[in-house]
């Protein structure tokens, strides 16, 4: 026992390690790409597609990640996720060195791959972790990404004069750091996790596990956990909600003449609202169950959808309240919801249905993504707030609902 707890205590090192890289990664990107999208295209719907290029990307890669981790475990998965993004923001530099929106939106898909790569280190910190700290070993590993994401907006400036100074156009700038943040998480995940905790953790549960799970057998699990399923809603209504209000948030404060360093200060807000609090709801989750998050969760989506109507292009204290509600609503759903997830289906098929998870997730994002720069183009900032905090209602009241069963029953 004394070993299983200091090699998940290296694992979880080594996926933070990674984590802290692929935040300056993924949030630079999100902080900068819309907005580069917009200029190189003179649309600010294919603004709001730079974003939905990303979670594409995130979507599809998430699908190859759990199926290399069900197969071969968690070190060639997350390995590989961030150096197919390594090579998207390689590809981004050129893509902007040459003045081409259509080659950065191919580019952003594949840094997609980094979203899925940190997701996935999630459920990989849970695979060794004990029943009832499982929470909070998930919400460390997030917790992580909390250095870098806030740093990688800020860092956006700055890295456009040393882009420049090497003769490079100074908007690379962001995505050539991206490229190498990127390329470091990949050498780190490939060096550290040895033994891998997935295959550890899998072989200690059913020596014998025969072959892989077929994709039906997967689904089947899923769909036959209530638990799993409000697990999921929290996840994809979370990020549902977050990536269409954020992706267009900064179009919106361009409107009110922002500079790069406000709407950089204003996502790095937000990102750590996404990211700093998260081993709070670890805790909560681990302490009162997993649906009260849920809902609680909800209710910040709900508030952060109200704020963001009431907001002008100039209100930047208004917007960045909103995001930051924005971000702890995301934080709160993807803590408890991952948690409950994974622990309501067998381990079996539990790579895979996390996996399944991820999928459904970065699709709904990808939908929000779209959705948000349509309804911007087409009726207003506002509208889209709206839309937001109707999204959240429903499953506010499903998750208060299984909240006050899970209380009957324990009380009962």
């Amino acid at each position: 026992m004394p070993a299983q707890i200091a090699l998940q205590r290296r694992i979880l090192v080594v996926l933070a390690a990674a984590q802290v890289l692929g935040g300056v990664g993924v949030a630079t990107t999100i902080a900068v790409s819309s907005l580069v999208a917009s200029r190189l295209s003179g649309s600010e719907a294919v603004g709001g597609l730079a974003q939905t290029g990303i979670v594409l990307g995130a979507a599809a890669a998430s699908f190859v990640v759990s199926r290399v981790a069900t197969r071969s475990g968690r070190r060639p998965a997350l390995s590989a996720g961030y150096a197919v993004a390594a090579l998207g923001g390689t590809a981004a530099v050129v893509a902007v060195s040459v003045g081409s929106a259509p080659a950065l939106l191919v580019a952003l898909v594949l840094v997609g791959s980094a979203t899925a790569a940190g997701l996935a280190a999630r459920f990989a910190a849970t695979d060794l972790a004990a029943p009832e700290g499982r929470a909070r070993a998930l919400a460390m590993v997030v917790w992580a990404t909390t250095v870098g994401a806030v740093a990688g907006p800020n860092l956006a400036g700055p890295v456009q004069g040393v882009a420049g100074a090497i003769g490079l156009e100074p908007a690379t700038g962001p995505f050539l750091l991206c490229a190498c943040a990127f390329t470091l998480a990949a050498f780190g995940t490939w060096v550290g996790l040895r033994p891998d905790p997935l295959l550890l953790a899998r072989g200690a549960a059913t020596p014998d596990t025969g072959p892989p799970p077929r994709a039906a057998e997967v689904r089947a699990a899923l769909l036959a956990s209530p638990g799993a399923l409000l697990g999921l809603g929290g996840i994809v209504v979370g990020h549902l909600i977050m990536v269409g209000l954020m992706s267009m948030t900064p179009v919106h404060m361009d409107h009110g003449g922002a500079t790069l360093a406000v709407v950089g200060l204003v996502i790095s807000l937000h990102v750590a609202g996404m990211y700093a609090l998260s081993p709070l709801f670890g805790w909560l989750a681990d302490r009162v169950g997993r649906p009260p998050v849920l809902a609680l969760a909800a209710a910040l989506l709900l508030g952060a959808g109200v704020l963001s109507a009431l907001a002008g292009p100039a209100d930047t204290w208004l917007l960045t309240a909103g995001l930051v509600l924005l971000g702890l609503g995301w934080s709160g759903g993807l803590v408890a919801g991952s948690a409950l997830l994974s622990e309501s289906v067998p381990i079996r098929v539990r790579a895979g249905v996390q996996g399944l998870s991820d999928v459904a997730m970065n699709v709904s994002g990808a939908v929000g993504g779209i959705a948000a720069g349509v309804v911007v183009a087409g009726v207003s900032y506002a509208a889209l707030g709206v839309a937001a905090a109707v999204i959240a209602v429903p499953y506010l009241v499903a998750a208060s609902s299984a909240g006050r069963r899970t209380a009957r029953q324990a009380l009962s």
